[in-house]
């Protein structure tokens, strides 16, 4: 790839080289001054000046640095499909199409479709009967109707991968091939990506000829105006202290981020019978229920969504204050995205970590990973929190707008109920009315933070009257066969989430995790041997019912035995392999 291509430093749409009847519709929608994405991103495409690949985070302007060049430059009189936009999710699909179609507003005869799982496939058949010179897809649907003979996508002269590494890390690599295997072989093609892991790049490699790299901000960094904080507690407090951020940020609009499709539905589920505007976005709920939820978020009538990494992919919702991450995700590529929802479109956002003290290792890697530090907070206490909800509640009154019209017939009742009561008691009953719920939850509230590793003192010269020094032994650990394995596509993370998951614990001591062909190894505190035998009972994992079985310990002197003959018979046991190895790479 070139190097990164220097910033055109144009001032307006029109000295990149847009047109007047774009610069209309963008001008509609309210934009004036290009992003610098879309100011080194419009020229490129719109000469036509061969392969590219952006690398920036999402809400930079993407859509428009190359959907408005390739408006304009669409042939209206060929009748034939000329771009093709691939993106992983529904909702992304959607977003697209939407702003394409505005950006295009005053140009007649253009056309753009939508493709995506979870519609009417014959509907999608009948907008295809004549082509639009712009196709967004999702890899699977698109690939349907290509296999249906319904799509044609044979004569296109420009491809663009949307959240390129997105469409990757949900399992879309066979399809992608299988679709730009299906493309002229001059075509242009335009990948964008938050992040640039070795599964990108290998796609950039195959697929794109030369290309240029237009990169903004640092490569897999951070968005600049988004704050990252850090709040350190024991696992068992995990929830109360979410419950404390939120109340100490009264005004939050956001996503929490959970790991599991269980754990979503439980703190939204906690969230709201607490009293909180909240709902849970996860992959059991059906298409109709999704869009409800979403709906009502985009409203504001919801403060926070739950979600997984995988049911938050693709959401186009602006102007969130915060992001939580309630447990930090298995891949460090994830954070990015995850964080880059907020503090989108020059707006100042925050991302949030609630850890345990064994994890602090893993924000130094995110810290350098992203190339920003992380803030470390205190959870605040009862009467902070009181403090800011009460200054919270007399900013709202004070700025409340009063008609004035259509409360003047009532107000004299009113002075007559208040009349026996000073300035100081109305007040008084007035902060009591609203505040009483927060006063009394947060009488006596503990203290949430995770205590601090006492010091290590310095070593004192040897004393012959010393009293000797009490060794301390390590952890007993038990070690356990499973019978899955890298075929089954298991990593030292799966292992890890099969653990919380089934246990439905997440402070068990996890030991070493080896990972062979078919099946693998990993080692927990002894004391939860039984929880994990019964917690495995009946588990499955990717379709394959899962076998649990004790294991010899690992001694390092020869190949470990499982004590179940019968699980011995169906696993050839190979020579140690370095767990380690695999454990540091998820880390």
């Amino acid at each position: 790839m070139e190097n990164n291509l220097e910033n055109t430093e144009k001032d307006s749409f029109k000295e990149l080289g847009i047109n007047e009847n774009l610069i209309a519709g963008i001008e509609a929608l309210g934009f004036v001054n290009p992003t610098p994405i879309q100011e080194k991103v419009i020229p490129l495409v719109l000469q036509k000046r061969g392969d590219l690949v952006g690398l920036a985070q999402t809400g930079t302007g993407k859509t428009a640095a190359f959907g408005l060049p390739l408006i304009q430059n669409a042939d209206l009189e060929n009748k034939r499909t000329q771009t093709l936009v691939l993106c992983p999710t529904r909702e992304l699909c959607l977003q697209i199409a939407r702003d394409i179609k505005a950006f295009a507003r005053h140009v007649k005869g253009f056309k753009v479709l939508a493709i995506y799982g979870g519609a009417s496939i014959e509907l999608q058949i009948k907008g295809l009967v004549k082509p639009p010179q712009i196709i967004v897809a999702t890899p699977g649907r698109l690939l349907d109707l290509m296999n249906r003979k319904k799509a044609d996508i044979s004569a296109i002269d420009s491809v663009v991968l949307d959240e390129a590494d997105e469409m990757l890390n949900m399992g879309f690599k066979e399809d992608l091939t299988a679709i730009l295997e299906k493309t002229p072989q001059d075509k242009a093609t335009y990948l964008f990506s938050a992040t640039m892991p070795r599964e990108v790049a290998d796609i950039a490699r195959r697929f794109l000829k030369d290309p240029s790299e237009v990169t903004v901000g640092t490569r897999n960094s951070g968005a600049d105006n988004v704050r990252h904080l850090c709040y350190s507690v024991a696992a068992r407090n995990r929830y109360p202290a979410l419950k404390r951020i939120v109340d100490i940020n009264p005004d939050i609009y956001g996503i929490v981020f959970c790991r599991t499709r269980n754990e979503t539905r439980e703190v939204a589920e906690k969230l709201m019978a607490d009293g909180y505007n909240a709902d849970a976005l996860h992959g059991d709920l059906s298409q109709a229920q999704r869009d409800h939820v979403m709906d009502k978020f985009r409203a504001k009538q919801l403060q926070m969504i739950v979600a997984t990494d995988i049911a938050a992919r693709g959401l186009d919702v602006t102007d969130l204050t915060h992001i939580i991450n309630y447990n930090l995700p298995d891949e460090l590529q994830s954070y990015t995205h995850r964080s880059g929802r907020t503090g989108r479109a020059g707006k100042s956002g925050t991302s949030i970590v609630i850890i345990h003290q064994k994890e602090k290792h893993r924000i130094r890697l995110i810290e350098k990973f992203i190339n920003k530090k992380f803030a470390w907070q205190a959870i605040p206490d009862g009467n902070a929190i009181c403090e800011k909800q009460l200054l919270h509640l007399i900013d709202r009154v004070k700025n409340v707008e009063i008609d004035t019209a259509r409360i003047a017939p009532f107000l004299q009742a009113v002075h007559e109920k208040l009349a026996a009561l000073d300035r100081e008691q109305l007040i008084q009953r007035f902060v009591a009315l609203e505040f009483n719920r927060f006063i009394e939850y947060y009488r006596n509230a503990p203290d949430l933070n995770a205590p601090e590793k006492p010091q290590r003192q310095e070593r004192k010269p040897f004393q012959k009257d010393r009293p000797q020094k009490r060794v301390l032994k390590p952890m007993p650990m038990s070690r356990f066969f499973i019978n899955v394995g890298r075929k089954n596509k298991v990593s030292p993370p799966e292992i890890i989430g099969m653990i919380n998951d089934f246990s439905g614990k997440r402070d068990i001591e996890i030991g070493r995790i080896e990972i062979q062909n078919s099946f693998s190894f990993f080692e927990i505190d002894s004391n939860f041997e039984n929880l994990i035998l019964k917690s495995f009972k009946n588990a499955s994992f990717a379709d394959t019912r899962l076998t649990v079985q004790p294991a010899e310990p690992d001694t390092g002197k020869g190949r470990a035995g499982i004590r179940n003959t019968q699980a011995r018979r169906g696993a050839k046991i190979p020579p140690k392999s370095n767990a380690k190895k695999h454990y540091e790479r998820f880390l």
